[in-house]
């Protein structure tokens, strides 16, 4: 009797303590992949626009940097379905290994990449092909992790502990804006010839990190008990197409005002608002550094009040500090420059994102949950950037000579400031509809009725517990 107790007691403890060591695991593996990803965005406006662009005037040259950057966006949906329908196939841990050693391959070729001067129209195509393969590879990452987190987690913690690859992304962005930081010390002949490669280079010995920390992970027990599906995508579209939208709409609102506040503001800072390059960098790191607490943080309260009441509220403050943001960034102020980043990069992205994987999580079965975040997730990014630039940049030259730079300045504020509103939107769009699936299937159901795990679309998803 004595020894059935210890036993009881030791899996007990061992229960607690797995979900906090996945947790750390995942936030460790996202931390460095996100480095990688948002590396290439801190190279495109310090260093790409002159290297691998140098016969187009500043301004093409920096839309075309930030178009690479873009490109990623393009293989992601692709990254995500295959990914996707192999991690609910044959695991999750497998295809975070895959991802991570797919980004850190992509990142190491970049540093190695020769540049316009050496090579000629090559060196951008290349830059290009790179960039497809990383968001090839971020395209299932962020799926597999948040999964790993929530999946081994008990259902009451599941927003904390899938808070914890979602800590990891501000992380990999004070990684990366930490390790450019650390290079523009460098002369600007030795930055531009050689400095830039040291980061990218650098990525080599995170990744063999990574990798380390996710080959002692355990596949989640929640796909261990899962059905094999024969194709989780066709699966995923055919029973659960209103949690994909959902999924969609809910991402949107968080991931416009952070690319706003984390990738486009290098070069709005240094360009629009008169702020230096190496204040932008050290605000966007203070931020990034509150946000990793704060993402975990705000997550225990989404797991006590409902992930769905916090995405909400989430929702409803960024709209309304979007403006707010671009009006104390125009200051030109580092101490307004720094409030501004609080105010919708911390503040705002800690409260959409610290619920987002356990909400989304719970909108799909086990069988095809992986498939279903994945897919669901590329439309909330930035296409906008991506898609309009080189129309964009041809707007701004003719537009500029009939109305001036401060009138263009204003306008190009306005545009921001409804984009980020328009993400908020979607959030406050993305997480109704979820609520309305959750009652529509109630309704339908009896015996779903008061079940806080229930999934949205219809009843496709296995029930939670």
């Amino acid at each position: 009797m004595t020894l059935e107790v210890v036993v009881v007691v030791d899996q007990q403890q061992a229960t607690r303590v797995k979900p906090a060591r996945v947790a750390f695991a995942s936030f460790v593996g996202t931390a460095i992949e996100w480095y990688d990803f948002f590396l290439f965005g801190s190279a495109a406006t310090l260093v790409f626009n002159k290297e691998f662009f140098p016969t187009l005037d500043p301004l093409a040259a920096t839309l075309a940097a930030f178009a690479t950057f873009g490109v990623a966006f393009v293989a992601r949906p692709l990254g995500g379905i295959v990914f996707g329908h192999f991690g609910d196939r044959v695991g999750r841990k497998r295809m975070l290994f895959l991802s991570l050693l797919l980004m850190g391959g992509g990142t190491v070729a970049i540093g190695l990449l020769p540049t316009y001067a050496q090579i000629g129209v090559a060196a951008p195509l290349l830059l290009v092909l790179v960039r497809l393969l990383q968001g090839f590879a971020v395209g299932g990452e962020w799926g597999g992790a948040v999964l790993m987190a929530v999946e081994h987690a008990p259902p009451n913690r599941r927003a904390f502990y899938g808070s914890w690859p979602q800590a990891g992304v501000p992380a990999g962005l004070v990684l990366s804006a930490g390790a450019f930081l650390a290079v523009q010390q460098l002369p600007k002949d030795q930055l531009l010839s050689w400095g830039w490669r040291l980061p990218f280079l650098a990525s080599a010995v995170l990744i063999a990190v990574g990798l380390y920390v996710r080959s002692r992970l355990e596949e989640t027990p929640e796909f261990a008990r899962a059905e094999v599906p024969s194709f989780p995508l066709k699966d995923t579209l055919r029973r659960s197409l209103r949690a994909v939208l959902v999924g969609i709409f809910a991402q949107a609102g968080t991931n416009i005002p952070f690319y706003i506040a984390s990738v486009f503001v290098l070069s709005y800072g240094p360009g629009e608002a008169g702020v230096s390059r190496g204040t932008v960098l050290t605000c966007l790191i203070i931020a990034s550094l509150v946000d990793i607490a704060a993402v975990p943080l705000v997550a225990i309260s989404a797991d006590r009040i409902g992930r769905r009441k916090v995405l909400l509220v989430g929702a409803v403050y960024s709209a309304a500090v979007a403006f707010p943001f671009f009006w104390l960034l125009d200051t030109g102020a580092p101490v307004a420059v720094l409030v501004a980043m609080f105010l919708l990069f911390t503040l705002g992205h800690a409260t959409t994102y610290s619920a987002m994987a356990g909400f989304l999580a719970e909108l799909f079965g086990a069988e095809h949950r992986y498939t279903g975040v994945s897919v669901g997730l590329p439309g909330g990014r930035p296409h906008h950037e991506r898609s309009g630039a080189v129309h964009r940049g041809r707007a701004v030259r003719r537009v500029r000579r009939v109305v001036g730079d401060r009138a263009l300045h204003r306008a190009g504020v306005c545009r921001h400031v409804h984009r980020a509103a328009a993400g908020a939107a979607a959030e406050l769009i993305g997480v109704s509809r979820a609520g309305h699936s959750r009652r529509t299937s109630a309704r339908r159901d009896p015996a779903r009725r008061g079940r806080s795990g229930s999934s949205c679309g219809g009843g496709n998803a296995r029930p939670r517990g």
